[in-house]
């Protein structure tokens, strides 16, 4: 029985841990002993994985955690309090390092001094939450695997990254999976000479699982008779969730009786709350927060609208079409690799301006919602011929 690693930072609610469920739940347990590593046990998943799994936690992250996580200010002035001044001056010629010469490599590798080596041998270790410093630096220096895969989800001309860090990263692991064509062509524009170990692996959807969630419950107003649209992203700047109170706004202006569902968490829900407050919306866009199950408040709505300034594969896109709801997507990568305009769903511009036209046009043309509804009936989703790849590849 072959023994299988992947790591992840933690069970949250995001569209990474999710994937690993859909992944888990089509793999062939019976022939692999795979275990699941993450920096914090923690999340709202974490209770999803099926039971099949070890799911381990590393003992040595609340201690390099503080050191990553804070200015270095206080990371100063903790070695000074606890009289460690040689950890101190290891610290600060790494750091310097790091910033004047731009060697995020040698930092991490003072910061992993003291982390051990992990305990097994697995013929295959997988950095799942790519690009990720701490997690991809761990397996490549800390794993003992016959075969190392790092598997990245987001576009890397949009999430910032080392370079310099990942040229070395890269060069040891044995495979790299990109979950989208258009994310892969990016990533080896900027490292062409790992061209020939990297490939795409499409996001593994089970559209049964999702049209069965959906029919479990209901979150959306009942009460509500206008015009429904749902987005689901972590609440960041990146999602566009900004972009999209401006554009109720705009809505509700022109007389539009619309009502805006935003499913997700994160660290922007203060700018968000208080944008949502300036352009007087406080009643029409909701913030829903976090739930591990979505579908319901999809299947319910009108339109559904992603309006990322950019993204992977994203997931939540998918789950939208296997419902069969009228697109709108602003045009991020993995956007214009999923829905052909016009045909499978609307793409704009990510402003404001085109946003609003975009949506307004559809909320006008129910004929229209109807037809893109109908053209992602008739499209297939399950993609669990991927699984296939990696199986291959272990062998």
């Amino acid at each position: 029985m072959k023994k299988i690693l992947i790591m992840l930072s933690s069970m949250n609610i995001g569209g990474v841990e999710k994937s690993l469920l859909s992944f888990l739940s089509v793999f062939p347990k019976e022939n692999y002993e795979v275990t699941i590593l993450l920096l914090e046990k923690k999340g709202e998943f974490l209770n999803y994985l099926p039971d099949w799994v070890k799911v381990e936690e590393v003992n040595w992250y609340k201690y390099i955690k503080p050191i990553i996580t804070q200015p270095p200010q206080m990371t100063v002035k903790t070695y000074i309090h606890n009289k460690n001044f040689f950890e101190l001056l290891i610290f600060l010629f790494s750091y310097y390092l790091d910033k004047k010469f731009n060697q995020r490599y040698f930092y991490y590798k003072n910061i992993f001094r003291n982390v051990p080596n992990h305990n097994d041998y697995y013929d295959v270790a997988i950095s799942y939450q790519g690009p990720t410093d701490i997690n991809d630096y761990y397996i490549i220096n800390k794993v003992k695997a016959k075969k190392k895969i790092s598997w990245v989800h987001f576009d890397i001309s949009n999430h910032q990254i080392n370079d310099r860090f990942y040229k070395k990263i890269y060069k040891k692991f044995s495979k790299i999976y990109v979950v989208s064509k258009e994310a892969r062509n990016e990533l080896t524009k900027k490292f062409p000479y790992y061209k020939s170990k990297t490939s795409t692996f499409l996001n593994i959807i089970s559209s049964k699982v999702i049209k069965e969630m959906s029919e479990k419950e209901e979150y959306l107003d009942r009460s509500f008779s206008g015009i429904k649209i749902v987005t689901v992203g972590r609440l960041s700047k990146e999602k566009g969730q900004d972009i999209a109170i401006s554009v109720l706004s705009r809505l509700r202006k022109n007389g539009y009786d619309v009502r805006w569902y935003c499913i997700g968490e994160g660290n922007y829900r203060k700018e968000l709350e208080t944008l949502i407050t300036e352009y007087k919306v406080k009643h029409d866009f909701i913030l829903c927060g976090s739930t591990t199950n979505p579908y319901p408040q999809i299947s319910k709505a009108d339109i559904y609208v992603q309006p990322s300034l950019h993204d992977g594969y994203c997931l939540a896109l998918t789950e939208a079409k296997i419902l069969n709801k009228p697109i709108v997507a602003t045009n991020f990568v993995g956007a214009i690799e999923q829905i052909v305009d016009g045909k499978t769903g609307v793409i704009a511009n990510c402003n404001e301006e085109d946003l609003f036209e975009k949506i307004k046009y559809l909320i006008d043309h129910k004929d229209k919602r109807n037809e893109l509804s109908k053209n992602l009936s008739n499209q297939h989703f399950d993609t669990r011929r991927e699984i296939e790849k990696l199986i291959a590849y272990i062998k």
